[in-house]
């Protein structure tokens, strides 16, 4: 699956500069030139990584910026700016910049802080099947950047099926994760769980391996 990244940048021959380069490094790029579409794409797609200019139109870099962060949105972030003043480069970081590069850059060097934040990120806890995310660090699930209402027993088995995707997850595997060895659980119970992270998920991404237990499609 490939990382996914949006760029904020309103400057069309600049912005398609930087989405040629991370292309050449296997990312899939969405370039938004203002910040109102940066933020609908957020709720439509999950992204790995947001790179974002701060003069942009509509909405400026620095409030998209403190709006998802705001919404529990933790992504990566590297704001790309020419700005010089320390306030607008302490004003980034207090609202949950991670990274900070001054134009006119060098590619290279957006590499390799880029990669290396992603590093930091993963080391983090956060796993991704799709458009579907584990946040451990966070304790949540996201779809499509969107939180997951998951009471705690759902948030285990979700967990549980993020980590073995594409695997079989056994009725053994769910009970050993969701209850004490000495509860006595049935058939009944399980799928209560399963059946309510499909109402969460989608129906089609579970799917049941007769007598065995369930799969989530990866």
């Amino acid at each position: 699956m490939l990382t996914k990244i949006l760029l904020l940048e309103d400057d069309l021959l600049f912005g398609e500069s930087i989405v040629d380069v991370l292309e050449e490094e296997g990312f899939e790029v969405v370039l938004c030139r203002n910040g109102q579409i940066a933020l609908d794409e957020t709720y439509k797609n999950h992204f790995d990584l947001y790179l974002l200019d701060i003069n942009v139109p509509l909405i400026d870099g620095l409030s998209l910026l403190k709006e998802l962060r705001r919404a529990n949105d933790r992504t990566p972030t590297i704001y790309l700016s020419s700005h010089q003043e320390i306030e607008t480069l302490s004003h980034a970081f207090e609202i949950g910049a991670d990274d900070y590069l001054k134009k006119p850059f060098n590619t290279d060097e957006l590499l390799v802080r880029l990669h290396a934040l992603l590093r930091r990120s993963k080391g983090k806890g956060r796993h991704c099947v799709g458009e579907l995310c584990l946040d451990e660090l966070h304790k949540c699930v996201l779809m499509e950047g969107k939180e997951l209402s998951l009471s705690l027993k759902e948030y285990q088995l979700m967990a549980l099926f993020i980590r073995n995707a594409g695997e079989i997850v056994t009725k053994e595997m769910i009970m050993d994760t969701l209850w004490n060895p000495s509860e006595m659980i049935s058939d009944g119970a399980i799928r209560v769980y399963i059946n309510r992270l499909k109402q969460e998920i989608g129906a089609e991404l579970i799917v049941n391996i007769r007598g065995v237990g369930y799969r989530l499609v990866s």
